[in-house]
């Protein structure tokens, strides 16, 4: 039995090795760089419990005489023991940066599985069925697109805003900020999955399935949409970027995480609040940060979509 697993695992490598998307990755050094670099910040965010050399938001290790310093390499005034220096609070922006990027990719990521099963499901269905379902389920995907997704995410924030106190809120920001993003970018999954299951639906096994009686729904889970997630990986790759981008700016505005859950665009707003007096390095870093975590996920998802799409090869 083990012997069988080790000859599958090293069949499955040894075809991921022949294949023209591994090919494309590993001759392009672009996208080399933005793997290992979205790789290296990735694993920092969630391994900061260990790696931060402090933990930034326990009031308990703070101390207001290291408020304000600044970094290590820019003046004779800084520590060692904050090498990006700390804000007006004490607490180490280096360890700020390293839980708030995992803070907006935990929020980020939640909010993408959001927008893919609500926007897979509704495709789906408006693909396989069309009719008046297909009507419905686009006009609502038309209206949409209408508006921007920051517009609709705050839209559904100030809704919720509106109906619980803010003591609530604030306890279940992080729901909130999910749902509304998700529910701002389910769109561009739905309208993919219907154009590509209208395709499928006709092709010859599934009308085989159909004879055979299987259901709709088997139909739909089990044959289309395993031919449909090409596309889907693509635009997921894509969102995580534009996601990361909508909650940092929810944040920013103040509508997104409080103060005490702070993500990148929390981090951003804090620091923005005492640039005047100079202390430029506590909004500078988390916002250098932002950017090269968006541009390198934005760079896979560029290769991601030339190498799942021959037309582009």
């Amino acid at each position: 039995m083990a012997a069988a697993s080790r000859s599958g695992f090293s069949g499955w490598l040894h075809r991921v090795s022949d294949s023209d998307v591994w090919w494309s990755f590993k001759s392009s050094p672009m996208t080399v760089a933005a793997a290992v670099a979205t790789f290296l910040i990735i694993a920092v965010a969630f391994l900061s419990p260990v790696l931060a050399p402090h933990t930034p938001f326990d009031p308990a290790t703070l101390s207001l005489s290291d408020g304000l310093k600044p970094p290590v390499l820019v003046s004779p005034d800084g520590e060692w023991a904050f090498p990006l220096g700390t804000d007006d609070q004490g607490r180490d922006v280096l360890s700020s940066i390293m839980y708030g990027t995992r803070l907006s990719l935990i929020v980020s990521l939640a909010a993408v599985a959001v927008a893919m099963v609500l926007g897979i499901s509704l495709g789906l269905i408006s693909g396989y069925f069309g009719g008046a379902i297909d009507a419905v389920i686009m006009r609502v995907a038309d209206v949409q697109l209408t508006f921007p997704a920051i517009l609709v995410a705050l839209l559904i924030d100030g809704v919720v805003r509106g109906l619980i106190s803010v003591k609530r809120h604030d306890e279940i920001a992080i729901f909130v900020v999910v749902g509304a993003i998700g529910l701002s970018f389910w769109v561009s999954y739905a309208r993919t999955v219907r154009g590509s299951v209208m395709v499928e639906k006709n092709k010859e096994y599934v009308q085989a399935a159909r004879v055979i009686g299987l259901s709709p729904l088997l139909i739909m889970v089990r044959h289309v949409l395993p031919n449909v997630t090409g596309p889907v990986l693509v635009i997921a790759t894509l969102n995580l970027g534009l996601a990361i981008i909508t909650e940092a700016t929810l944040s920013f505005l103040g509508v997104g995480l409080p103060s005490t859950e702070p993500s990148l665009g929390t981090l951003i707003r804090l620091g923005n609040e005492v640039l005047q007096s100079g202390d430029w390095w506590i909004t500078v870093f988390p916002g250098v940060t932002l950017a090269a975590l968006v541009l390198a996920v934005n760079l896979l998802g560029d290769w991601l979509r030339d190498a799942l799409n021959p037309k582009l090869r």
